[in-house]
């Protein structure tokens, strides 16, 4: 029976969607506003976005499948280095986690309690917690990880692409500007809630980078177009 993913395994896919989803509404938004700002050609504009759409989806699973499998194969060499500590040094090893607990201000008899109890329980798990904080077997899996982003950077895209395809040329490209403010808004606070971070600064700085990569491309287009 396959093991059901823990709370945290979760969490770091749904991190993955929402980075992926993040980085395609930005990229294209880039994309999609700097052509725009070189010509008024629909479909060139509509061409350079699902060319950077599919670029992008391919480099974000790739991306996340590389740094998900280099960190997982940190953690694996950590919890050898760690089975092999228990097994030459364990003294040190429980020293170690009873002393942590000390400088938490729990004093040294239930400090030597609580370390007792949970190495005699499972030392590995105690030990590379506290020297590592992760938990053993509990490594977010690089191909869950690739599959989110793969999917959700695509979602993401369609937004500006969209937005500057359907609106009239006057306007297309103010209302793909608003779109994806409004948007990179929700995915900050979306990301400051899994990180635990502050949703008003993350947004902010969500949307501001957004805002300086849509104002640069353009300009960069409209150089282009002037001198084309």
């Amino acid at each position: 029976m396959k093991n059901k993913k823990s709370l945290a395994q979760k969490i770091n896919v749904i991190r993955a969607s929402v980075m992926g989803s993040n980085d395609g509404i930005l990229s294209v938004a880039g994309i999609v506003i700097g052509v725009a700002g070189a010509t008024t050609n629909t479909f060139s504009i509509f061409i350079s976005g699902i060319a950077g759409m599919i670029a992008g989806t391919v480099s974000m699973a790739m991306g996340e499948y590389v740094s998900v499998n280099t960190e997982s194969d940190s953690q694996k060499r950590a919890v050898m280095n760690e089975k092999y500590a228990l097994k030459n040094n364990y003294d040190e090893e429980f020293n170690f986690v009873k002393n942590k607990y000390m400088q938490s201000g729990i004093s040294e008899a239930l400090s030597n309690k609580a370390t007792k109890e949970m190495m005699n329980k499972d030392s590995l798990v105690t030990t590379v917690r506290e020297k590592y904080g992760f938990v053993v077997n509990n490594f977010t899996s690089p191909y869950d990880a690739a599959i989110a982003s793969m999917i959700s950077f695509p979602i993401g895209s369609i937004l500006p692409l969209l937005a500057i395809s359907l609106f009239p040329s006057g306007i297309n490209i103010i209302a793909t500007f608003i779109a994806v403010i409004i948007a990179l808004a929700i995915t900050g606070y979306i990301a400051a809630i899994l990180s635990h971070a502050n949703k008003i600064r993350s947004m902010i700085r969500n949307v501001t980078s957004g805002m300086l990569t849509m104002i640069v491309t353009y300009l960069i287009g409209l150089l282009v177009g002037m001198f084309s």
